[in-house]
């Protein structure tokens, strides 16, 4: 059985190989999730977490849909002969005894098990292979469903204090604000709200709220830490709105900084993916208390810039 330390090395190293095949030339993210098939799903209907999103994005499969060989053949699937597996994780709970105090208590054991996408088996229920029914873009700088609705829902959290004006997206820590340029001024109605998304992640790094305590200094190796969590909360955001996430080119600079990051310490993709899965669950909460007041309120933000 792999140890937790060769566990998290191997996963480290598939993520810094993929940075750098996505990094030539044109950064391409290699974790973006499919608008087709949407954030990967269990066997069970339950939704994968952290870095087993990361894990199975990469995989680039357009079926959200992932289980283990047993559990395939338990529903009558099959896997086609010479399909590979991927690699994920759990943490199992193991109960140990405190040296100190002699209380019980638990540690979470980091654990790996294999699974397959349903496009590498045969004989599933139906169910297992339909496709996502709403479409995220249609090439027109619409969305044909209701993704542009769901991310405003966001953008209207009534804690975040936006600034509209510049030519450049930031967070900034000092006044715990956000600062957009205006809407007319990006490419498509995607670009703009997965910038939103981005900066919305850095905003629940404030000590009030996910309290992360690195990314203060610009250029250091704790800033490259918090554009990584940024980066992958605004994927788990955009996997769950079903929109295309598009790539800001400006961050291609810190692509050296995390390479060095996760080449010096193998556990520190699996701590940026976790604290990014907190972001998300903290901003789904703020969202939750939006939902009643914007339902009022929301109409086509869009309706001034001439998109058709």
């Amino acid at each position: 059985m792999k140890t937790k330390t060769e566990i998290q090395k191997e996963i480290t190293d598939q993520i810094i190989a993929a940075i750098k095949a996505g990094s030539n030339g044109t950064w391409k993210r290699p974790w973006a999730i499919s608008t087709i098939a949407g954030l990967p799903t269990r066997y069970n209907g339950g939704r994968y977490q952290g870095i087993n999103l990361l894990i199975l994005a990469m995989q680039g499969r357009s079926n959200k849909n992932w289980m283990t060989f047993n559990q395939a053949k338990k529903i009558g699937g099959s896997v086609r002969k010479g399909e590979k597996s991927t690699t994920v994780i759990f943490f199992k709970p193991l109960k140990v005894e405190d040296k100190v105090s002699g209380e019980e208590k638990t540690i979470p054991l980091l654990r790996a098990y294999n699974v397959f996408n349903a496009e590498q088996i045969d004989g599933l229920p139906e169910k297992f292979y339909e496709m996502r029914k709403d479409q995220s873009w249609n090439g027109k700088n619409t969305w044909e469903g209701s993704h542009q609705d769901s991310a405003q829902y966001y953008i209207e959290c009534p804690s975040v204090c936006w600034n509209d004006g510049g030519d450049r997206a930031f967070y900034s820590p000092l006044t715990d604000e956000i600062t957009l340029p205006h809407k007319n001024q990006f490419d498509s109605a995607e670009d703009y709200y997965c910038t939103a998304l981005h900066e919305l992640v850095h905003w629940t790094g404030h000590k009030d709220r996910c309290d992360r305590t690195y990314g203060q200094l610009k250029g250091d190796d704790n800033y490259a830490r918090e554009e990584l969590v940024a980066e992958i909360g605004a994927t788990f955001l955009a996997g769950q709105l079903g929109l295309e996430q598009t790539v800001r080119q400006d961050h291609i600079q810190y692509l050296e900084g995390w390479l060095k990051i996760l080449k010096a310490d193998s556990s520190a993709i699996f701590e940026a993916a976790a604290a990014a899965q907190k972001a998300v669950e903290y901003l789904d909460r703020c969202k939750e208390v939006a939902d009643d007041d914007l339902d009022e309120r929301l109409e086509d933000p869009f309706a001034s810039l001439g998109y058709e």
